[in-house]
């Protein structure tokens, strides 16, 4: 299968002057460049603004990229994404799963969780989520509040203990997002990766990716 690239989206590290219109500008980037799925990660910004936000995102990505909400389980519905992930500080994994089941979300409709253990895994998966995230697996601003970085002996682990799909994340760049697949992740996630690249350079490494090199 087709190793999974997805751009988590990041508005601050876009700069302090940064807007949703610039962040929609980027989002259209990363879908034309090939991104399989867009995480939409605006914590803060309010429910209604988000709502819209994911809606334009949904729009900009049309049929080429699944545009999946971050923790927002009702907004992520509402706007009709393709999916919800849940940060690891999140409601249980087995409540949403239940709630998703209870509210009759479509099908595929996708459900994930990030982890940053083995054990973590494990039970996401055990909960009916559909992918996970695991990292950090490099050193990287954005996920130092979650300890040192858990490297790729760790992802092989992760990735060898579950059945779904495991997509790296935490540092990734075009120098080291395929040794995550050789490790065995399904794909990887990023910010910087696609905030910091020409669309140019961003699609040559995507389509590399993309055949697992």
């Amino acid at each position: 299968m087709q190793p999974i690239v997805c751009y988590v989206t990041g508005r601050e590290a876009l700069g302090s002057e940064a807007s949703t219109e610039k962040l929609l500008a980027r989002i259209r980037v990363a879908v034309a460049a090939g991104a399989d799925w867009v995480q939409i990660r605006e914590r803060d910004l309010t429910a209604r603004a988000l709502l819209e936000f994911t809606k334009a995102a949904i729009a900009e990505a049309g049929s080429k990229s699944r545009v999946i909400v971050n923790d927002r389980l009702d907004l992520a519905l509402a706007a009709g994404a393709a999916g919800v992930h849940l940060r690891g500080d999140s409601i249980p994994a087995s409540a949403a799963v239940r709630w998703l089941s209870e509210t009759g979300a479509p099908m595929e409709f996708l459900f994930g969780v990030s982890c940053h253990s083995r054990e973590d895994a494990i039970k996401a998966e055990a909960a009916g989520a559909d992918y996970i995230f695991f990292g950090p697996v490099f050193n990287t601003p954005a996920k130092r509040k979650f300890g040192a970085p858990q490297g790729i002996t760790r992802l092989s682990e992760v990735c060898g203990s579950v059945r779904i799909p495991v997509i790296a994340i935490g540092g990734i760049d075009e120098s080291n997002a395929a040794e995550c697949l050789r490790a065995g992740a399904a794909g990887i996630a990023a910010i910087r990766m696609f905030q910091e690249a020409e669309e140019a350079g961003l699609k040559a490494a995507i389509d590399r990716l993309h055949r697992g090199e």
